[in-house]
């Protein structure tokens, strides 16, 4: 699924924030306006007695995932607000799937779409116990119960939220400390999203996949990340697009399948294939992991592409689908916005692409991915847990 998000970058931070990655979720048994979304973590207790409203099983579980938007704040005279004070302003549903957003404060209002769990609109006015939101496309009523907001709102929108520093430069290096005097960790690309781990006055702690390091602040733009609302048209054009792409995808990797996998045993070692089970999904799927898999142990050059004489992470995966008739962009984070999104790493089939900061790998089954790691391991399989994951995309 797509995911619209909003992009929240306050100036002059007089604080070091500490973004964590587990999730929210809410207990909503009898109450009303609000189904199921898997949540992990904490757990808030929502008031009972209440009246079940649409409950919906067999919606998507993973918030949407589309066009990313921005919240910038403008220059002021005085001073500027910081990213707490945004904060304050948000309202943030606290569900087990979605709560709707409505035309009026009432559940006799029309549905306009869907604020899901843990995404974020912006506070508006409250009426009768409803907020009134402005979330993505979506302006309209959420029952209150559902959400959090004002001095609530603040700590859990730092849990809930993804900070992000997007590197400006052609290539930053990312270093073992924060200081130019320390050596280089690793390198990454221009437009990458690198989860950000620590503030600190002009460096950020960054999580890539050399390990952890530092990079300057001079050489990438820092935002916080949140789900919006979607709205009743934007899902119906999204399972659109989604079924669109999927048959597009299918019909070039059928052209392709058999003439790709005759190339990789031609090229590449068939015994790398042998000690890796690929089993689930779509029959393209299983033919990508497996084609994939029979690079292992070719080298890692970053900013290359070539399977066999060297490639980097998102090299290795547009190359692999290039095999398939599927044209990938040169860029782990482009690849985030590819296909359509998947809920969670026990829903992933072989064929989806797992992305992680500032990397992206190839699911195979099993919970492992294949990908060219760095230039000591150069192509492996490991893990897909190995690194948080910040998305899942299905291509087939």
């Amino acid at each position: 699924m797509a995911r619209n998000t909003i992009r929240i970058t306050a100036y002059a931070l007089t604080a070091t924030l500490v973004f964590s990655t587990f999730g929210m979720s809410a207990e909503a048994s009898n109450a009303s306006d609000s189904s199921v979304l898997p949540g992990g973590g904490v757990s808030l207790a929502l008031s009972n007695g209440n009246k079940l409203e649409e409950v919906t099983n067999d919606v998507p579980t993973m918030p949407i995932e589309s066009i990313i938007e921005w919240f910038q704040v403008e220059e002021q005279a005085e001073s500027e607000p910081t990213e707490e004070d945004l904060f304050r302003n948000l309202v943030i549903a606290q569900v087990t799937n979605y709560v709707n957003v409505r035309s009026l404060p009432s559940e006799e209002g029309e549905i306009l779409g869907k604020l899901y769990n843990n995404s974020v609109g912006t506070f508006i006015s409250e009426e009768n116990g409803w907020y009134q939101i402005s979330s993505g496309s979506v302006t309209g009523y959420v029952k209150g119960e559902f959400c959090v907001t004002g001095e609530d709102a603040v700590e859990l929108a730092k849990r809930v939220g993804k900070r992000i520093a997007t590197v400006t430069t052609q290539t930053l290096f990312v270093r073992t400390e924060p200081s130019t005097e320390c050596s280089i960790l690793g390198m990454v690309p221009e437009a990458d999203d690198l989860i950000v781990l620590e503030e600190t006055e002009g460096w950020v702690k960054v999580d890539v996949e050399e390990g952890i390091g530092w990079v300057s602040t001079d050489y990438v733009s820092l935002h916080s990340e949140f789900v919006q609302a979607e709205s009743k048209e934007e899902e119906e054009r999204r399972l659109a697009k989604e079924e669109e792409e999927r048959q597009k995808a299918r019909a070039a990797a059928a052209q392709k399948a058999a003439e790709s996998q005759q190339n990789a045993q031609n090229s590449a070692p068939a015994q790398n294939t042998q000690s890796y089970s690929v089993s689930g999904g779509s029959e393209m799927g299983q033919a990508v992991a497996e084609y994939g898999l029979q690079f292992v142990g070719y080298p890692y050059v970053y900013g290359g592409s070539s399977l066999t004489n060297g490639t980097d992470c998102s090299g290795f995966v547009m190359s692999v689908y290039a095999n398939f008739g599927v044209s990938l962009p040169h860029s782990s984070a482009a690849d985030r916005s590819q296909g359509y999104g998947v809920d969670g790493l026990e829903n992933a089939q072989p064929g989806d692409i797992v992305c992680y900061s500032g990397h992206v790998g190839i699911y195979i089954g099993n919970g492992q991915i294949v990908h060219a790691s760095n230039e000591r391991t150069g192509i492996i399989v490991s893990n897909a847990n190995y690194r948080n994951i910040l998305a899942i995309r299905r291509i087939f």
